[in-house]
């Protein structure tokens, strides 16, 4: 299997629906722009893509594969089985029929189990699936450290590397640092890509943000961050970026590979430029400091462990 080294990927949460590219972001974009911003990444070396069934309700996967087969480039895919019910039987397979038939593939280059529910049995199929060449490399995402542990045992036990831990990550959300699970990943030779790493806006300059029904309920947070937002001011003065960029190059700087929702071409620039950027050990130690001292909260790195089911 050849070794994928990302930099930085492309998200796609909220391409195609317009109604929820408006909720998420304060604004859609059509079909036309998005074609502009996947040949902005084409001229920027960014090949990877992260997708999943439900992102723009249904619509992104096949947008991307009728895109992607229009323009005749090599794109890395990465997509999810997302478990949400226990194991039975063939669900992976099935769900997997379907990812292929939406982006018109023969393979998945990258495929992660979404959530932590009955992973031992999830894994099996997904490893069967794998020795097929139906998938190419395996993840996990939203594991915690012992879970990681355990998958890893799994797919060793089968001659398969775990590729990667996908995992909310941002300067405002570092559990997973301070918890010892990114050690864990860079000591194993596994890629953490993190996902929210502007979280939802909330990490970009206030005075450029465009309103949106979920900045409603940011503004709490955003009002404890005046410290944070003129420290990454100052960062961004010093490195001609913006502060957006800041935080993605943050994330890049401290190992992370920044996930970011890319529908538009100056986004897919920046992405590319940000993980680039040389932050220097005072800058990142300044920046966590403000962030910590901001006492902002956000959404948190196990925000989706209510839908993992209790073990029997």
């Amino acid at each position: 299997m050849d070794n994928i080294n990302a930099k930085a990927v492309i998200g796609t949460n909220s391409w195609g629906s317009k109604a929820y590219g408006k909720i998420l972001r304060g604004s859609s974009a059509e079909d036309s722009v998005i074609r502009e911003a996947m040949e902005e990444a084409d001229r920027n070396g960014l090949r990877i893509y992260d997708l999943a069934q439900d992102y723009g309700l249904g619509k992104a996967q096949k947008m991307f594969g009728e895109f992607a087969e229009e323009k005749g480039g090599e794109y890395i895919v990465s997509a999810k089985y997302t478990p949400l019910s226990r194991y039975r039987k063939n669900c992976v397979r099935r769900s997997l029929e379907k990812d292929l038939a939406d982006l018109r593939r023969r393979y998945i280059d990258i495929y992660w189990l979404h959530l932590p529910t009955d992973t031992e049995q999830h894994l099996s199929e997904i490893i069967e699936l794998c020795k097929e060449g139906r998938i190419r490399h395996i993840g996990i995402s939203n594991f915690d450290l012992d879970e990681c542990k355990l998958s890893k045992r799994i797919l060793d036990k089968a001659g398969i590397p775990l590729y990667g831990v996908q995992n909310h990550y941002s300067l405002l959300s570092r559990e997973w640092e301070k918890n010892g699970l990114l050690d864990w990943c860079r000591a194993n030779g596994v890629s953490f890509w993190g996902w929210a790493v502007l979280e939802e806006g909330l990490l970009t300059d206030p005075k450029t943000r465009k309103p949106s029904p979920i900045s409603f309920f940011m503004n709490r947070q955003i009002k404890k961050m005046h410290e944070l937002y003129r420290v990454m001011t100052a960062v961004s003065k010093r490195h001609d970026i913006s502060v957006a960029q800041v935080a993605e190059a943050y994330c890049a700087n401290k190992g992370v590979v920044p996930m970011c929702g890319c529908r538009r071409p100056h986004q897919v620039r920046e992405l590319a430029e940000a993980a680039e950027v040389k932050l220097t050990p005072a800058e990142i130690r300044r920046l966590e400091e403000a962030a910590d001292n901001s006492g902002a909260r956000v959404l948190g790195h196990d925000m989706f462990r209510f839908a993992v089911p209790k073990k029997r």
